[in-house]
């Protein structure tokens, strides 16, 4: 795909490290060059953020101007972000959004559709008053509920009318868009990806476990919303006959509990750490079943990309377009036998488990990769200019 002849600007409440890769790649589609200003997150969420810049020369009247490094062909520009309320209450306030669309003068701009972020529509006004679209992405746009919900809903439409075209996470987002009162015509899907097209085949495993236990691998952060307990307890109850290995990677606050569980209902587990690079690809590449029984799903991509079948929590609908019948099983979130009866389903027949693996690879080869996403986002770019 040729390049798109514009310079693009981006805005992040934060630059989370699996979203470098997109970037980067983004970037490399835009002949103008891609500026992107993100903050830092809450100092209570567990983000890791891609952001390491170095200071740029030149008038800097936030002294927070930084790139252009640190993310390839990106110029990383960093605001200062002021959060404000907590909980289900939460906004953003971010310092830093003028001066960077003046630095960098986009000819379009992306930035995250969510009215918690409170300098979102100045920044859309300082770009439609230079008639340059703006385009928002996000994971859709939720029905309002509840005895005021008239009023949110009208609020929810006229932030969102605000936009030239919405880009959903999924399929199910778009549609949320296109309930919202959006035109049909401006929303456009571009599945979340966070691993690139796999240019090396699938491992080829045996049609059998080898005659001996299935290995069933978690890879994440080690923490509460992760569920690791429901799939510890799960693989402990499966009768001994098909009870599978479990390989867990990954660190995090909830290591220490979740491996006291592990001593006293499955003390076969295995707790790797974190691993990175060959150690964790050798690991995707043994294992036989990928299994996130909470919430996130990062490393499902990269499982699928693997050739593994997977198991996932339902959650946002972002797991919609990714994980389907011919690849793995979505399961109601928290429920034990759920996830216990999928197990058994899944390491019952090593045979389609296999075939599943296969398909797993062909979603992520031609469907849901990060080419993908700069295919849609430069041709909505190309279409709205």
């Amino acid at each position: 795909m040729a390049p798109i002849p514009y310079r693009l600007g981006v805005i992040q409440r934060v630059l989370p490290a699996y979203r470098v890769p997109f970037f980067n790649l983004l970037a490399r589609a835009c002949a103008g060059g891609l500026g992107l200003l993100a903050g830092q997150p809450r100092p209570d969420e567990s983000i890791e953020t891609g952001s390491r810049p170095r200071q740029v020369p030149g008038p800097d009247p936030l002294g927070q101007v930084l790139g252009p490094d640190p993310l390839g062909q990106v110029c990383l520009f960093k605001a200062r972000n002021q959060h404000l309320l907590p909980g289900l209450f939460y906004l953003c306030r971010q310092e830093g959004v003028k001066p960077f669309l003046e630095e960098w003068q986009p000819d379009a701009l992306i930035v995250e559709a969510n009215p918690r972020y409170l300098s979102t529509p100045g920044a859309v006004k300082w770009m439609h008053h230079r008639r340059r679209p703006v385009i928002g992405w996000g994971l859709g746009a939720t029905p309002p509920h509840g005895v005021l919900a008239g009023l949110r809903g009208a609020a929810r439409r006229t932030f969102l009318n605000q936009f030239d075209a919405l880009v959903a996470y999924s399929q199910h987002g778009a549609e949320e868009y296109r309930q919202a009162g959006f035109p049909v015509e401006r929303v456009f899907v571009a599945p979340n990806a966070v691993v690139a097209r796999p240019i090396e085949p699938a491992p080829v495993r045996a049609l059998d476990f080898g005659g001996g236990r299935a290995t069933v691998l978690f890879v994440g952060r080690l923490q509460a919303r992760k569920r690791i307990d429901l799939l510890l307890r799960a693989c402990a109850e499966l009768p001994e006959t098909i009870r599978p290995k479990l390989w867990v990677v990954g660190d995090g606050p909830a290591r220490a509990e979740m491996e006291t569980l592990a001593n006293r209902v499955l003390p076969s587990a295995l707790f790797f750490g974190a691993c990175h690079g060959a150690e964790l690809e050798s690991l995707f590449g043994a294992a036989d079943l990928f299994a996130l029984p909470g919430t996130g799903g990062l490393a499902v991509q990269q499982a699928m990309s693997f050739g593994l079948p997977v198991i996932v929590a339902e959650g946002d609908g972002t797991q919609s377009d990714l994980v389907r019948p011919e690849n793995g099983w979505m399961i109601a979130p928290g429920q034990l036998d759920a996830l216990t009866g999928c197990l058994a389903d899944a390491l019952a027949d090593p045979v389609r488990l296999r075939k599943m693996g296969q398909a797993s690879y062909r979603i992520v080869r031609e469907e849901v990769n990060l080419e993908r996403m700069v295919e849609v986002f430069s041709g909505v770019v190309s279409l709205i200019i």
